[in-house]
């Protein structure tokens, strides 16, 4: 048998635990990275409940406006006695007014009564599934439906231009002969007529075509991925497709142009539209590998009209996984090096009795990295000691970045899954408030009727009764409770409109400042002491001048409630850190507000004024600083006061006059 040297043992010992730790590094690197780039399948997941749920929005915002349309009596008088002059501008202002892009009414034999869109064409037969759907069962239905290039032609010229999309060749695509879509795919919704005696005299559709509108998919994203991008590309990508073509899109063409016209590749189509079956994965978008997520879309006959998809982009995962490959095998290399350089000087020399070496071993075995030789002489003992000793050193430091590098990806996916978190708070809050504002319109339009004959006849029979007469405090107290519920219905009525901003140009100094005078005279009340802090350099920006002062108002007469007399509040506007926004600060001295509290204050009907407030003020607010892109933050601490801080968004303002 060959009789190795000592310091060849030590050489292939040391070899052989370094690459092995080496490898055990690589290999636990790879898999957190894996797991990152796994978690981030489960989030492109989520995002997908969240699309869907914010298009199931928009087609029960649809079926809502036709169930309340239909349901109204100039629709009943034009099928049973002909109005056709009121029917035809009441449905055109609905269809105006609630953006649809078809409104129609036909008769129980399905023949068209009145297209709002095109009045002048009409008495055709409606061959439509959902119409059909209605009239054999009278109930309200909503469905996604492909409408035909002759029916939509009927309906308008525009929404066949709108319509028809030229193919263009994309990378793994599946082959189709055609060149063009002339059809389109439009949320439909319908809803049974019926006379005063309940019998069914016929159908309103009403629908919203999805090709080229993007509303929905700009609206995800802006919910979901909040405008993040990576290398001047966007992180997140939403898209509707009509079969395999893309319809409505974020996802941009190389030269910038959104990719209507493109089509899903092979794998993907023939998993979802071919099998029905969700993908979710890995998936070459357009000109791009994304994480991405595919579900079906059905129409009301249960078939497979179509996709809904998100991704995210899969570039920075891919990076990252690069990074922390070559970061890993860096230092394994590195570390092998050294180690080896180590061995070499420190073999040549070895006297040492093997029975310390062997104990100082055990100790670093025990993961006693810490445990040194003491160095005795400046021999060949010496140097074994001093290279163990620094052998023991390296490997400490090795270990202390490992932990390092553990905990900084342990952040990152506490980061991500916080921003995840957020997200999902803020859709749910906007979901809420929809909710609640569509019942409050209906409450208020029930309650409001009743409310004023109450006020106008209590006004009378008070005015006939003498001022002695004992009836007339109680008179009084009838007139003062319907007035409050007057007010709370106009304030159920405020909250339930969310009206469009009519953005202008504007001052928001200038907003604040005249806000101020307006409540002068309430401030004088309470005794507060006014402090204001605006930055005259503020760039104007793009707002609706009455919004933006109704939430001002909010804001300081809250402020105003909440602080006793001789308090101050603080009034301040500047820039945002990251120059996108303009901030205005209320700050006041008041009471404060619990912490468990802070997260109800948006809430409609929440109010700790008790009678004296309709907890609408903070939920109307919300609403409009929404419309407008913008957010309100709140601070506050029990006994040191509140601030509500107001961002404003400048981009779309700086982006107008670059043009």
């Amino acid at each position: 048998m060959q009789r190795f040297s000592l310091r060849t043992k030590l050489l292939l010992s040391f070899s052989t635990v370094i690459v092995v730790s080496a490898l055990l590094s690589l290999i636990i690197g790879t898999y957190l990275v894996k797991t990152i780039i796994a978690q981030a399948q489960g989030k492109v997941k989520l995002d997908l409940n969240s699309a869907r749920e914010v298009y199931q929005e928009e087609s029960g915002n649809i079926k809502d406006v036709v169930r309340l349309t239909a349901v109204r009596f100039f629709i009943k008088d034009a099928v049973l006695k002909g109005h056709g002059e009121k029917l035809k501008g009441e449905l055109q202002n609905i269809r105006d007014q609630e953006h649809l892009d078809v409104l129609t009414l036909v008769n129980r034999q399905s023949r068209v009564i009145l297209r709002a869109h095109n009045p002048e064409v009409f008495g055709d037969q409606l061959n439509d599934d959902v119409v059909s759907h209605v009239l054999s069962r009278q109930k309200v239905v909503v469905s996604t439906q492909i409408v035909s290039k002759d029916d939509l032609e009927r309906e308008s010229r525009d929404l066949l231009e709108r319509s028809r999309i030229d193919l263009i060749p994309t990378l793994q695509e599946r082959p189709r002969t055609e060149t063009e879509e002339t059809s389109g795919m439009m949320i439909k919704a319908a809803a049974p007529v019926l006379d005063y005696d309940g019998e069914l005299i016929g159908v309103l559709l009403g629908g919203r075509l999805l090709n080229r509108n993007y509303e929905i998919v700009d609206n995800v994203k802006d919910i979901v991925y909040r405008g993040e991008k990576y290398k001047g590309k966007d992180i997140g990508t939403v898209t509707i497709f009509q079969g395999d073509l893309r319809i409505s899109t974020n996802v941009l063409r190389l030269d910038g142009d959104r990719a209507i016209g493109t089509r899903v590749s092979q794998e993907v189509y023939d998993q979802v539209i071919g099998k029905g079956v969700p993908w979710i994965g890995r998936a070459f978008v357009v000109n791009d590998w994304y994480i991405t997520a595919y579900e079906p879309i059905k129409n009301i006959s249960g078939n497979i009209i179509g996709m809904l998809y998100v991704g995210i982009l899969e570039a920075p995962y891919v990076d990252l996984k690069n990074r922390a490959v070559l970061t890993f095998l860096g230092v394994a290399i590195l570390s092998v090096t050294l180690l080896a350089i180590v061995a070499l000087f420190t073999t040549e020399n070895i006297t040492r009795p093997l029975k310390e070496l062997l104990f100082a071993t055990q100790k670093v075995a025990q993961g006693n990295l810490s445990h040194r030789l003491r160095v005795k002489s400046g021999d060949e003992i010496g140097q074994l000691v001093g290279s163990f000793n620094q052998m023991t050193g390296e490997l400490q430091k090795a270990t202390e970045k490992y932990q390092v590098l553990t905990r900084t990806l342990e952040d990152k996916v506490a980061e991500k899954t916080e921003e995840l978190r957020k997200a999902q708070d803020q859709l749910i809050q906007t979901a809420k408030l929809t909710s609640l504002g569509k019942l409050a319109a209906g409450i208020a339009h029930e309650v409001n009727n009743p409310l004023t004959s109450i006020l106008i006849n209590s006004h009378l029979v008070a005015e006939k009764l003498s001022e002695d007469d004992h009836f007339q405090e109680n008179m009084r107290l009838i007139i003062d409770e319907t007035t409050r519920c007057g007010a709370i219905v106009k304030g159920l009525l405020d909250f339930s409109r969310q009206t469009p901003p009519e953005k202008n140009i504007s001052d928001l100094n200038e907003v604040v400042e005249n806000t101020l005078q307006m409540l002068k005279s309430q401030i004088l009340v309470h005794e507060i002491q006014v402090k204001k802090d605006l930055d005259r350099e503020l760039p104007e920006i793009m707002i609706d001048v009455n919004q933006i002062k109704q939430v001002f108002t909010n804001m300081i007469l809250n402020a105003l409630d909440a602080t006793p007399k001789g308090g101050w509040l603080t009034v301040r506007s500047q820039m945002a850190s990251d120059k996108q926004f303009v901030e205005i600060t209320f700050q006041d001295t008041g009471h404060g507000i619990e912490k468990g509290n802070i997260g109800k204050i948006f809430d409609p009907f929440y109010t700790t004024k008790g009678m004296a407030g309709s907890g609408l003020g903070l939920s109307v607010s919300y609403g409009i600083m929404r419309q407008h892109g913008g957010t309100i933050d709140v601070q506050s601490e029990p006994g040191k006061g509140t601030t509500m801080t107001i961002q404003l968004p400048v981009t779309e303002y700086q982006e107008d006059e670059a043009v």
